[in-house]
């Protein structure tokens, strides 16, 4: 490192920013679930759950439209999507639980679809392919422990997928709406931290522990 090479940051700036990343993530995420929770109990809100239901997918789908296509092309979509929502906000407003039920089953289905094709075909499991970026090459016993892990995580995105379509069908509105937004992300943190221990009981530690995996799930940084 030269002289006038700014200095790499220490551990402790590493945590400082990974819990500054996890308290913005955490503060969103209240956010979003307290708006929905508000919006689906509120008949006046109809425009706010709207947003909240379609917002996500649409923020999503601009994002990579202007990341991976030309500008032109870019600015043609988006003005073309702003018109069509401008024209069929009041059938959108009218239908907005569907549009909901399709963002969150649909994202979960999307995960458990990514986490299954990994498994198939000789690819690297999807945990694999994680802790590889985070500690280099792994030992035998982890790739194996990680190939299950990997099947683990399958059957749970199955599993939350399949709850949230049912209780969209038998449950009423505010149930609905408070497992997806709040239930859900308890059930992922518990199974997050129930693989974390015992992948630090059955492997050797490896360095960063915790907070690594948290701070690569966030930024997709080691």
């Amino acid at each position: 490192m030269s002289p006038d090479s700014p200095p790499e940051p220490g551990p402790a700036t590493t945590i400082r920013a990974t819990a500054a990343q996890i308290v913005l993530v955490l503060a969103i995420i209240i956010a979003y679930a307290g708006l929905s929770i508000y919006s689906d109990s509120n008949p006046s809100a109809k425009s706010l759950a709207t947003g909240l239901s379609i917002g996500p997918i649409l923020l999503i789908g601009l994002v990579l439209l202007w990341r991976w296509c030309h500008r032109a092309i870019a600015t043609a979509t988006t003005s073309i999507a702003a018109l069509l929502l401008y024209r069929y906000w009041p059938a959108l407003t009218q239908y907005y639980r569907w549009s909901d039920l399709i963002q969150q089953c649909g994202a979960y289905v999307l995960v458990t679809v990514s986490f299954a094709y990994s498994l198939t075909g000789g690819r690297v499991p999807l945990c694999t392919q994680i802790s590889e970026k985070l500690h280099g090459a792994l030992a035998p016993a982890e790739i194996a422990y990680l190939h299950r892990a990997t099947i683990l995580w399958t059957g749970f995105y199955a599993l939350l997928s399949a709850a949230i379509l049912t209780l969209f069908f038998v449950a009423s509105a505010r149930v609905w709406s408070l497992f997806v937004n709040f239930a859900t992300y308890a059930l992922i943190g518990i199974v997050f931290l129930a693989d974390h221990t015992i992948r630090r009981r059955v492997l050797p530690p490896r360095p960063g522990g915790l907070l690594a995996a948290i701070r690569h799930s966030l930024t997709g940084s080691a």
